[in-house]
C-alpha cells in the first residue's frame, strides 16, 4: 500500500485557498474515481482507498490543519505500517509559479509549516514530495497570500496542474523519482 497525503486546511472557508492545493489534488482523485472520504478521528484525517490493477493507494487529507499535518501522516503510517519510501506528500509551494509542479526526493521544509510538521513527526527529511506551484507571491505576507482564494482564471490553470500532477504521481510510483522529475519538473 502507498500513501498519498495532500496537505491543506479543513473547513469550507479554506476550500479554494492557495494553501489547499494538496487537498484539491486528493479531491480530484476521489471525484474521478467516485471515491468517498470517511473521517478517521483516531488517525486525524479524512481518508479513502484508490485501488488500481497494480497497487492500492491510501489517500488522506489531515484534519489537523496545515501546521500539524505531520500528526496525521505519522498516525496513518504507523497504523498501516507504511514505510516512509511508500509515502508521497503533496502540498502548495509559493516559490513555484502557478501551473508548475515539482517532484523532490527530499529536502528542507522551505519555510512551509505543513511539510515542516511532516519532517518533524517522521523524523527525516527524506520524504518524497510533490509541490504544486501557487506563486508568484505578491508583496504581501505569505500567511495572508496562502489563505486567499484562487481567482477563476487561476483555478483554470490549477486544474491543468492537477491533471499533470496525477499523471506525475502514476509515473512516480511506477518508474521512480528520477523519471517523474525528468518528465514533470
Amino acid at each position: 500500500m502507498k500513501l498519498i497525503a495532500g496537505l491543506g486546511n479543513i473547513g469550507d472557508k479554506y476550500v479554494f485557498t492557495r494553501h489547499n492545493a494538496g487537498f484539491m489534488l486528493i479531491d480530484s482523485y476521489a471525484l474521478n474515481e467516485n471515491l468517498a472520504f470517511r473521517e478517521n478521528s483516531r488517525l486525524k484525517c479524512l481518508m479513502t482507498n484508490l485501488r488500481t490493477a497494480t497497487e492500492d493507494y491510501l489517500l488522506i487529507k489531515p484534519t489537523t490543519f496545515m501546521n500539524l499535518s505531520g500528526e496525521a501522516v505519522r498516525a496513518v503510517m504507523d497504523y498501516y505500517k507504511i514505510p516512509v519510501e511508500d509515502i508521497l506528500i503533496v502540498f502548495d509551494d509559493l516559490s513555484l509559479d502557478l501551473g508548475k509542479i515539482r517532484f523532490r526526493a527530499n529536502g528542507s521544509d522551505g519555510g512551509h509549516n505543513g511539510i515542516k510538521s511532516v519532517i518533524q513527526h517522521l523524523g527525516t527529511n527524506n520524504i518524497a514530495r510533490l509541490k504544486i506551484g501557487i506563486g508568484p507571491q505578491p508583496n504581501i505576507p505569505s500567511e495572508v497570500f496562502v489563505l486567499q482564494n484562487f481567482s477563476k482564471d487561476e483555478l483554470d490553470i490549477l486544474k491543468t496542474s492537477i491533471t499533470n500532477a496525477k499523471e506525475g504521481i502514476s509515473c512516480y510510483f511506477k518508474n521512480g523519482m528520477a523519471e517523474a522529475q525528468n518528465k514533470f519538473n
